[in-house]
């Protein structure tokens, strides 16, 4: 009887021994995972804050929290690339296991300050040509991400624009060559604008000095309308573009809806808020060991057209009921 019991005690002795190394990893708590966020726009941009919102939903939805199994540090550029370059350095410093980059301005701050931290982009014109990743397919180093639009969208946006205003004869190309430096875009712009009998005046502006006196100065001839190229400069100075566009009245057509919302006449691009939701499972793939070479640059795969009805009356335009009709979204 003894040895029973012995025997007895024994056997749950070492089951006992057995389950407290499981309960102890049970017990053990998450690891942090540290996510950094550079962001273009200003921190007190409404539509980036919007945009991040829909990133940070989708993450939690991915099992990722800020405060529990995540740490999400956040920086502002407000249009600046070498502000970009001060919080880049800082965020890499960090030692995060992922950063997101907003915008080619983000990422080429980003670029320069490490080779081996994944790096997810949304937002990126051209990364192939700007040297940001080998092939859209296979990106083949720490970068990849969502692009925003091919550079042949150019014939799209002065479709639109000739449709709005019939008579249209010279184009002004407002570009901000630091935060919109593809190698294409120029090229394209020149050459479709031939194709619609546009004289194009391709305008690199360096601060909103320039930018107020290159429009003003087009604006005193007529027969002129506008196409604002992206970028973290034109985005972060949306406002300001509208007014001065207004003010001398001429029609112009621009990259995002977010334009559009600030006064804008028209819009036709990709949806940067579906953009940063898609970009939400990138960043879990690579949390959970997935390398940003094995994951493809994606595309957009929606757009959306935007026409503000009032912009239009005060410019004493007939928006086409054609084009009213193709539109996504009318403000009236």
């Amino acid at each position: 009887m003894v040895d029973v019991r012995r025997r007895q005690f024994i056997t749950l002795l070492g089951g006992a021994a057995a389950t407290w190394p499981l309960a102890a990893r049970a017990q053990q708590p998450e690891r942090m995972r540290r996510i950094g966020v550079l962001m273009s726009l200003a921190e007190g941009d409404e539509e980036g804050q919007q945009w991040l919102a829909i990133f940070l939903r989708e993450l939690r939805d991915l099992s990722w929290t800020d405060g529990r199994n995540a740490n999400i540090q956040y920086r502002w550029a407000a249009g600046n690339l070498e502000t970009a370059r001060v919080h880049a350095a800082e965020l890499i410093a960090l030692k995060p296991d992922v950063v997101l980059a907003q915008s080619t301005t983000a990422l080429i701050a980003l670029k320069e300050q490490t080779s081996t931290i994944p790096l997810v982009f949304v937002n990126v014109t051209d990364p192939v040509g700007l040297g940001f990743v080998a092939s859209l397919a296979r990106p083949g180093g720490n970068i990849t991400g969502f692009s925003n639009y091919e550079p042949l969208i150019v014939s799209k946006w002065l479709e639109i624009l000739k449709e709005l205003s019939p008579g249209l004869k010279r184009l002004l190309v407002v570009w901000h060559p630091p935060t919109t430096p593809s190698k294409e875009l120029g090229t394209v712009v020149e050459a479709t604008a031939k194709s619609f009998a546009l004289g194009a005046s391709i305008r690199p502006v360096r601060d909103t000095a320039e930018l107020e006196s290159a429009v003003t100065a087009f604006g005193r001839e007529m027969g002129g309308g506008v196409l604002v190229l992206p970028g973290s400069f034109t985005a972060t100075n949306r406002e300001l573009i509208a007014r001065l566009v207004a003010s001398n009245r001429l029609p112009a057509i621009y990259p995002f809806p977010f334009f559009v919302a600030s006064g804008g006449l028209a819009s036709y691009g990709s949806d940067t808020r579906d953009l940063f939701r898609r970009s939400a499972s990138y960043i879990d793939r690579i949390l959970n060991g997935t390398k940003p070479a094995d994951l493809p640059v994606q595309a957009p795969t929606k757009y959306e057209l935007v026409i503000n009805l009032k912009t239009a009356k005060a410019l004493g335009l007939d928006v086409p009921p054609t084009l009213l009709a193709r539109a996504d979204e009318v403000i009236e």
